[in-house]
């Protein structure tokens, strides 16, 4: 489904995160004229238009032949190590989560830096990935009452999701852990370190290895 969003957008219907992923590409490999960018969300596309010189109904027309056309797979993405420092101060919720999946402190830890995760689409705030799948053995609910302020670089995970807080913000999801390292700069190009499409494992480190690993990777914009 193609549908008006405002006055100079339409907002794509994918069905998921993969589809969404892979019309962006190709729209960003084959340009059309009037379409100014492009914000893949969880099962979305919303396509900005140039609000003077679009011809909607000729994008409109551009957009529903690429979805005839589209599959299920996503562009490949970038490979990311995020370390984190897990549980104490860094992941005060690293106990309550062992406690409701049945699991040791050991086993949550494992598993979440196991899993390779795919940047479904960024939001919240700047910086803010959204990762999934998480395995099913890990998957909590948000906490009841939210945070006022979540420190910058927690690690957290809410249902089949893990995220990183990329600033100090309010927020119920469930902190494991801390990274060390800078996820959104508006200097850098791209602002976020982490973007739609990315594949993201956690490496586990000691607290003692913090300041070595602190500040921005170095393969920001590889």
């Amino acid at each position: 489904m193609i549908a008006p969003f405002g006055e100079a957008a339409l907002l794509v219907e994918t069905g998921t995160p993969e589809r969404g992923q892979a019309l962006a590409a190709r729209l960003r490999a084959e340009p059309v004229a009037g379409v100014e960018a492009l914000v893949p969300g969880l099962s979305t596309v919303l396509v900005e238009l140039d609000s003077l010189g679009a011809d909607t109904a000729a994008i409109r027309t551009h957009l529903a032949e690429h979805l005839e056309r589209l599959t299920e797979t996503a562009p490949a993405g970038r490979r990311r190590t995020i370390p984190v420092v897990y549980g104490g101060e860094a992941g005060p919720d690293l106990a309550s989560v062992a406690e409701l999946c049945g699991l040791s402190e050991a086993e949550v830890i494992d598993l979440h830096s196991a899993a390779e995760l795919r940047v479904l689409f960024d939001g919240f705030a700047p910086g803010f990935a959204y990762l999934g799948n998480l395995p099913d053995e890990l998957r909590v609910p948000r906490l009841d009452t939210p945070r006022t302020r979540t420190p910058v670089g927690s690690v957290g995970i809410a249902g089949p999701l893990s995220g990183i807080y990329p600033a100090a913000l309010p927020g119920g999801w469930r902190i494991v852990g801390r990274t060390p390292i800078a996820l959104f700069d508006p200097r850098r190009d791209p602002p976020a370190y982490l973007v739609p499409g990315d594949v993201v494992r956690f490496e586990p480190i000691a607290a003692g290895e913090w300041e070595a690993r602190a500040g921005a990777p170095d393969d920001w914009a590889a």
